[in-house]
């Protein structure tokens, strides 16, 4: 049977068909979908969201172990959360196979960088693959589950936004039982004391020279002869964008497995043709690789290494030519800038925090990274997920010390919280520092698309679990001062905040309220209550004052002629955060 899968669908396709039995994943844009789509297959798959991506490799390696087949997916930044353990798997291997699915994400649609994490392959010494389209991103899941059993290695797929979202047409098939492997106490491999580890760097060494044999023996490296006057490498969706490029005018060595690089191939090729071209998305690693054997080829002095490719790039960086394209006038089309949705509750506690003078406010990886921006305003800093708190206390600590006035108060959401800002707060306490700590929680993992975490009640194949209290958890860490406030309701935010301020020792405020997108859960409806008439403006009373206009909801608008507000009902989710900012009450609540 065939059907159209973006590939992530397919990689959760191939999953179920090359026997995995345990997967994890800490959601992340462009590799959340993977585990969704795995989730489903409860009788065959043990699939699980895990605080952050280094406690999923973890429990995915655990799994191999105990001999079964496992899986785990992240997006690039999220490898650099799991390095430690997925460096050493590099030397012990594994026992039953175990594939990471890493996703790139180019021209950063929803990152803070665009780090090409193909270069984690050879610093761990791990195999590789590449998949460029739906069809390869399915059947790569069984064979990199193949080759990690053969080799005894963590194989590592990567993808890339384009692959991860885009849809193709994919074969499907059916699932491979496959019974868990023996376990069996092997100090020599798993017991990574430096004794041990020096002789399985040794091993590591030797398994990548047969590595890269199989690398040129596999036909997931293959050559495409057509004219010989040019001839391309590429792999990945990049080599989609060649293809389109240079069409039949061109011979092409395509690469899926990409770690350890099939050198004796590329001679071979490389001998072939009398111009190569290596066409890769951002960074040269093969073209590094192939130029420091002695083959001359032409990359990155021509191909941009920042952002995505796309065939226009490829074209006119090779030839300097550009495929005419419809013209418009940019000046009439309207910039639309992030914002955060109407009805969030960050909206309100936003509002609030930037009206106070002389902060610094370190803030996290999350939908309320939009805070930081206009009307808003209250955000100096977005680094990297739970690096606000710990960012916070470093600059707190230096303030104190010389003598300056600016109060310090870390912003960080609920599912980064347990990600990795428990042990920032620990510092916090530790270190004595005197931050103010704002966990928002909004019942979910928003940015991701509403998964859940620890403090929903539910895991990700719906079983309902205990749910992880954030006062318990900051009273446990050693805050004294925790207060949790509905941020809808500005004067308790605004007398919470003149509370933490004053005093002269760390403090937690815990804004708690649900996503205004969030299907609310049975433990929402038991603990929350919703008046879910629309917002609606007199503009008889309205004075034009623009203050509902600053609190930056995308439903309210200002008509310039008139000078009076309105409030777009289709939009509006009744949160009142512009009746209360209204000095002449001029917004009232409307409807059943």
């Amino acid at each position: 049977m065939k059907k159209l899968l973006t590939g992530n669908e397919a990689v959760a396709l191939g999953a179920y068909e090359a026997g995995i039995h345990f997967a994890a994943a800490y959601p992340g844009t462009p590799s959340t979908e993977i585990l969704e789509n795995i989730a489903p297959y409860k009788e065959e798959i043990i699939a699980e969201w895990a605080p952050n991506e280094k406690v999923a490799v973890e429990s995915a390696l655990g799994a191999s172990i105990a001999g079964a087949r496992s899986l785990v997916t992240m997006k690039h930044v999220g490898l650099n959360v799991a390095a430690d353990p997925f460096f050493t798997i590099g030397y012990t291997g594994i026992n039953g196979g175990m594939i990471l699915v890493n996703a790139d994400d180019p021209s950063l649609h929803s990152s803070q960088n665009e780090q090409d994490n193909r270069y984690y392959a050879k610093f761990a010494k791990v195999a590789m693959v590449e998949p460029s389209n739906s069809q390869e991103a399915k059947d790569m899941v069984k064979s990199a589950i193949e080759i990690s059993e053969r080799f005894d290695t963590l194989v590592m797929m990567r993808l890339t936004t384009r692959i991860c979202h885009s849809k193709s047409i994919v074969e499907t098939g059916e699932r491979e039982e496959v019974p868990i492997k023996p376990y069996k106490r092997d100090l020599q491999k798993f017991y990574t004391a430096p004794a041990v580890s020096q002789q399985l760097h040794v091993k590591v060494e030797k398994k990548l020279k047969e590595l890269e044999k199989f690398s040129n023996e596999t036909e997931l490296n293959y050559i495409e002869w057509n004219d010989k006057k040019i001839g391309v490498i590429s792999a990945g969706v990049a080599y989609q964008y060649a293809k389109e490029v240079f069409g039949d005018k061109a011979s092409y060595l395509k690469l899926g497995f990409t770690y350890p690089l099939p050198m004796e191939k590329i001679k071979k090729f490389a001998d072939e043709v009398e111009t190569l071209y290596v066409v890769e998305e951002l960074e040269p690693f093969m073209e590094e690789q192939i130029k420091a054997a002695g083959i001359d080829c032409i990359g990155k002095e021509r191909i941009t290494n920042i952002w995505e490719l796309n065939p226009g790039i490829v074209e006119k960086s090779l030839f300097e030519e550009e495929k005419p394209t419809i013209e418009y006038d940019e000046s009439v089309v309207v910039n639309r800038p992030p914002t955060l949705c109407a009805g969030c509750p960050h909206r309100a506690f936003f509002y609030e925090l930037g009206k106070r003078k002389d902060l610094m406010i370190p803030g996290d990886i999350g939908c309320y990274t939009l805070g930081g921006a206009p009307p808003l305003n209250a955000m100096d800093t977005c680094i990297c997920m739970g690096a606000s708190i710990s960012l916070g206390h470093g600059f707190e600590k230096i303030n104190k010390k010389y003598n300056k006035n600016k109060r310090v108060v870390s912003v960080i959401g609920d599912s980064t919280f347990f990600h990795s800002g428990m042990t920032s707060l620990l510092d916090v306490v530790y270190n004595k520092s005197n931050t103010i700590t704002c966990i928002l929680d909004n019942r979910v993992t928003g940015m991701t698309g509403h998964q859940d975490n620890p403090g929903t009640g539910y895991t990700l194949q719906g079983e309902e679990t205990n749910m992880a209290s954030i006062p318990d958890i900051v009273k446990a860490l050693g805050i004294k001062n925790v207060k949790t406030v509905n941020p809808l309701e500005l004067d308790e935010l605004k007398k919470t905040f003149d509370w933490a301020l004053e005093l002269d020792e760390p403090s937690v405020i815990i804004s708690r309220w649900p996503c205004a997108l969030k299907a609310l859960s049975k433990y929402d409806k038991e603990e929350f209550e919703y008046d879910l008439r629309k917002c609606e403006v007199d503009q008889d009373k309205c004075i034009g004052c623009k203050m509902c206009v600053n609190t930056g909801c995308p439903a309210i608008q200002f008509d310039k002629t008139i000078k009076k507000s309105s409030i777009d009902a289709t939009q509006c989710v009744g949160c009142e955060v512009c009746m209360q900012v209204c000095p002449v009450k001029a917004i009232s609540k409307v409807g059943e």
